[in-house]
């Protein structure tokens, strides 16, 4: 890695739809064997477990550093469009709750591909793009939250992500997905009124 994988322009081109499943099911591999194995993870196995070849896979990913940063955009987009869904499906609480808990989930899954994102997201607007979207996420499931007698007023979108990202250290940092779930009890008791 020459520490500027992560400045490197992509091209956003539109994918055949062949190419588009190929790489779905390259991410998808990838991020089951890179949360498994870290960055020791086989790009061949990745190949393999995506039914690709690995040629397939460099000319799309040519780099670990480049695939890891494809799995974290895709997951975040993915997160980010749950938002909405939940809120569709369930009674608001109950949808902040399951994001919240998502939200846990998708940053331990990145704790295996830490050190690497940190070398590759580089650009600060990146990260400003990825906590606006994150805090739009939030905004969405608190607005039916914030009626009247549901919650407390003055709950800010970017307080409750700065929250579930103390939640996410504190739970990892004592490998206790457990705790991330009464703590998210704890954050969800100081934004709903009672």
């Amino acid at each position: 890695m020459t520490g500027d994988e992560g400045n490197v322009p992509r091209t956003h081109r539109p994918l055949r739809a062949d190419a588009r499943r190929n790489e779905d099911r390259v991410l998808e591999a990838a991020a089951i064997a890179f949360d498994r194995d870290g960055m020791s993870a086989s790009v061949k196995d990745i190949a393999r477990a995506a039914g690709v070849g690995v040629g397939t896979l460099y000319r799309r990913f040519p780099s670990k550093e480049l695939l890891v940063a494809a799995i974290y955009r895709l997951e975040v987009q993915r997160l980010c469009e749950a938002a909405p869904r939940l809120a569709a499906e369930q009674p608001p609480v109950d949808a902040l709750r399951a994001w919240m808990e998502r939200f846990i989930d998708f940053m331990a899954a990145k704790e295996g591909m830490a050190d690497v994102l940190r070398a590759v997201l580089t650009d600060d607007s990146e990260k400003l793009e990825t906590r606006a979207m994150l805090s739009e996420a939030i905004d969405h499931l608190l607005t039916p939250v914030q009626g009247p007698s549901a919650a407390r007023p003055g709950v800010k979108a970017q307080d409750v992500l700065m929250a579930l990202g103390g939640i996410s250290l504190m739970a990892g940092a004592e490998k206790q997905r457990a705790l991330a779930t009464r703590l998210i009890d704890l954050l969800l008791h100081g934004i709903v009124k009672n």
